[in-house]
């Protein structure tokens, strides 16, 4: 993750995250907060996945974003869709423009952050791997090691 762009997604994903996992404490110790999870149980699956996923994310894997996307799209798609089709039809409560607006981002992020991972340049062209990067990539050490043998004199008998 070098770029920015990158980070800031990553960020914003951690945070809506969070704010998601305050409003499903918040609610299941029966205090108000912003918005009302509509499915408990799936509330907390998703945080799970969500967490795990934007880890994965951390490190470029693009089966983590897709994950992340569907399991996004799957549990706000739907509510999005009827929450849309109640401000439609008109006569809906303020709370549900709040949950319009979070399931927006719910399901905005998880694209933006794929996306992201697709079209990254350096995810394909230049993996990294640590363990064998100062082996294969050290080339500067090869040179030094050469010159060294090269001035070495050893007789052998």
């Amino acid at each position: 993750m070098k770029n920015f762009s990158s980070w800031l997604i990553m960020m914003f994903a951690f945070l809506f995250w969070g704010v998601r996992l305050i409003g499903t404490v918040m609610s299941t110790l029966g205090m108000g907060f912003l918005f009302e999870p509509a499915d408990l149980t799936m509330e907390v699956a998703l945080l799970f996945i969500t967490f795990i996923c934007i880890c994965f994310f951390i490190k470029r894997k693009l089966w983590a974003s897709i994950i992340y996307l569907a399991a996004h799209f799957l549990y706000y798609g739907p509510f999005f869709v009827s929450h849309i089709s109640q401000m439609v039809s008109g006569g809906v409560a303020s709370s549900v423009y709040m949950e319009v607006l979070l399931e927006f981002v719910g399901l905005i992020i998880p694209l933006i952050s794929l996306f992201d991972v697709l079209f990254d340049k350096n995810r394909k062209a230049h993996p990294t791997d640590k363990k064998t990067d100062w082996f294969y990539k050290n080339q500067e050490y090869d040179r030094e090691v050469d010159e060294r043998a090269d001035r070495n004199n050893y007789r052998t008998l």
